[in-house]
């Protein structure tokens, strides 16, 4: 069960294209947005922020089943388009969602969007590194990404996730359920907060951005150079924490990053 239809005669309507430079990629797959309102479990009494509503396809379902939808929408004229539906719970916001995160508060809102690929990183951070976090995320993105962010290791994102979240890949979602296709497969993932966002969350994540600053060089090499630590030093504190001093940024577990940063702030070397 497709959406094209509709989507082209919005599209011709407004005589507009859709941007690729905002990542606009419709879902357009009736059956795949049930099943994301199936597995969200929107209660009546939640209230929803979708992110990048685009024309609604999915606001319509949620706008159905929730109390409230609170659409962020970038593109002007999508808003334009949004704000003329039939929408009975949805307030569409013209506005850029990493400028709204700081100025207001999310904490009473389950998320649920289809992202553009180019922002998933910076919004998820955003989004987490906030003391404002939300209940819960629901978010499709490349399922490559969604992957890497559930794997015990990984980059300065998946580590991110896993410090203040715990994140589980829902199910995949097939290229030729959007419009225009994309050229890689997306996938489901919902991310709910365990810990609150602190001041002292910053060094934490300063040693993370040392360490993987030189992703091919050895941990102890770029955590030495970006941190203006001594390799005596953190090769006595690898020993004492049973971490190889050949390993790199991208093989360290989160509870090894913990124990590095304890240490470099109990020991008082930084």
């Amino acid at each position: 069960m497709s959406n094209l239809e509709e989507i082209r005669k919005i599209l011709d309507k407004y005589e507009i294209h859709p941007k690729k430079s905002l990542g606009q990629n419709f879902l357009i797959d009736q059956n795949i947005i049930n099943k994301i309102v199936a597995v969200t479990q929107i209660q009546k009494e939640d209230n929803i922020l979708e992110i990048g509503p685009g024309l609604g396809l999915i606001t319509k379902e949620l706008d159905k089943h929730s109390k409230s939808v609170l659409a962020i929408e970038k593109d002007t004229l999508f808003t334009k388009i949004l704000n003329e539906s039939n929408f009975k719970n949805t307030r569409v916001i013209e506005a850029d969602i990493l400028e709204y995160i700081k100025k207001n508060d999310i904490s009473n809102y389950k998320i649920i969007a289809n992202i553009p690929y180019y922002l998933t990183s910076n919004l998820i951070r955003n989004l987490l590194e906030t003391p404002n976090q939300p209940k819960e995320m629901y978010l499709v993105m490349q399922k490559e990404v969604a992957e890497r962010m559930c794997e015990e290791r990984g980059n300065i994102l998946s580590i991110s996730v896993k410090y203040y979240a715990d994140a589980k890949i829902c199910f995949s979602i097939s290229r030729n359920s959007f419009w225009p296709s994309p050229k890689v497969d997306s996938a489901l993932i919902r991310i709910i907060p365990k810990k609150k966002y602190e001041e002292s969350d910053k060094f934490f994540f300063k040693v993370i951005k040392a360490g993987f600053s030189s992703p091919r060089k050895k941990l102890i090499n770029n955590l030495s150079q970006g941190l203006k630590i001594s390799k005596e030093e953190l090769e006595n504190i690898f020993i004492k924490n049973n971490i190889s001093k050949d390993i790199r940024a991208e093989n360290l577990l989160i509870e090894d990053w913990n124990k590095l940063v304890y240490n470099f702030s109990n020991e008082n070397i930084y």
